[in-house]
């Protein structure tokens, strides 16, 4: 995705953030904010002012007692580890990429996996939003209730996220096992397993009869640990896992007939050696090889249905993928447009390689998300209108009348969030 926005303003202070904004929409200028800029969709697409939060990091406030830590909005996830250390918290789940921002990750319904933890919105307890009149709210369960429901998913059309306040948990280690398995039993008792181990997804490359499954289990901070070893790190994780992986991907995208022969090896050697370490360092995984993707949350009950029928829509499809499927889980929330909002999730994440079309093997899949109820991720890339999401959020309606009441005149809505949310 390419734009080129009339004008970037990189704000060090809230109160330069406030000046920027109000000065735009005294101009009639549409505004969006951006933080990483990991998303695959174009919500921060503008011909207006682009801000950008990146001057904006770090703690504001810690409370020892209940644990909340209060995050300006810039502040990337890779970097809030250290900066909770000294207090001894961390974050009580994370995905396997930790490039975004905080206000970034919260905006797009960003998450883990695991049936007891929800993604990043549902362990925010406060936001302090600053909106286009010049006003700045603080809002949270309790004060402005409605504008905190919608904003912990807000796409960034309820304000400019100055602050996250986020329900932390002392520090801990995890333990990684990664195991190669055959898909049908994977699939047999992957909800069971779930709920009783504390983080687990799979891989499944389609076609193929065997799945990687990678299990994370808690341990106190105290615990004694076994680090990924060098070798492991450099030779499985880059080496193989990147290097090697990506020049296969982009053998198979010129030469199709490849691609079973890449998957074929992908699914045997993708389980990694075990290791445990402070949390932050197992749940993270380098991605090198650039790609598309989709997912979708269905109701963790589809689950028995759904994965099955992706991979045969895939198969069916006659789409040569060489990247895996991934599955995982999250407990429900209570924000409006989550993507688990309301409901105990399963996740089923499609990717391909970035030089082959992803057009193709979107129109495989989404009928089969959409037979489910499926929600996309909001951050990745998918098909459905403002009439298709009002189904599938009950809240959506809702929605569009706070952002309304925030923002009458749209400052905060690109081209593309005006279709999405058929203002």
């Amino acid at each position: 995705m390419r734009f080129r926005p009339a004008a970037v303003a990189r704000p060090g202070t809230e109160a330069e953030l406030v000046a920027a904004l109000t000065a735009a929409a005294e101009r009639g200028q549409g505004v969006r904010v951006i933080g990483a800029g990991h998303s695959f969709t174009p919500l921060i697409r503008t011909d207006g002012l682009l801000i950008s939060l990146d001057r904006l990091t770090g703690v504001s406030r810690v409370d020892p007692a209940t644990g909340e830590v209060t995050l300006w909005g810039g502040t990337r996830i890779r970097d809030i580890a250290a900066l909770l250390a000294p207090w001894g918290l961390a974050l009580p789940n994370m995905g396997d990429i930790d490039a975004q921002s905080i206000a970034g990750a919260v905006s797009t319904g960003t998450h883990g996996t695991g049936p007891a933890y929800t993604g990043y919105s549902g362990m925010v307890t406060g936001l302090r939003l600053a909106l286009p009149d010049g006003r700045v709210l603080d809002c949270s369960a309790t004060e402005h209730p409605d504008l905190f429901a919608a904003a912990r998913v807000g796409l960034g059309v309820l304000g400019v996220i100055v602050a996250v306040r986020l329900r932390c948990v002392p520090a801990f280690t995890l333990t990684c096992r990664e195991t190669t398995e055959p898909i049908r039993a994977v699939l047999a008792d992957f909800v069971d397993r779930a709920r009783a181990a504390d983080h687990l997804e799979f891989f499944w490359f389609p076609g193929t009869p065997r799945a990687t499954v990678k299990q994370l289990t808690r341990g106190p901070a105290d615990a004694p640990t076994r680090p990924m070893t060098r070798f492991d790190r450099v030779v499985n994780r880059e080496l193989l896992g990147n290097v090697a992986f990506g020049a296969l991907d982009a053998a198979a995208a010129s030469v199709p007939r490849l691609a079973p022969a890449v998957r074929a090896v992908a699914s045997r050697w993708m389980a990694g050696a075990g290791f445990s370490d402070a949390s932050h360092r197992v749940y993270v995984a380098p991605r090198r090889v650039r790609f598309h993707e989709t997912e979708y949350a269905m109701p963790l009950a589809a689950f028995a249905e759904v994965v099955p029928e992706v991979e045969r829509a895939i198969v069916a499809s006659g789409q040569q993928l060489t990247f895996p499927l991934e599955v995982r889980t999250s407990a429900a929330d209570d924000t409006w447009l989550g993507t688990a909002a309301g409901r105990e999730t399963v996740y089923v994440a499609v990717h391909r390689y970035h030089r082959e079309p992803f057009a193709p093997l979107l129109a495989a899949v989404e009928p089969v998300f959409a037979a489910h109820a499926g929600r996309p991720h909001w951050g990745k890339e998918h098909s459905l209108t403002a009439d298709d999401l009002a189904v599938r959020y009950p809240r959506f309606d809702d929605f569009n009348r706070v952002r309304h009441g925030i923002d009458p005149d749209g400052v905060l809505l690109g081209p593309y969030l005006r279709e999405l949310l058929g203002v």
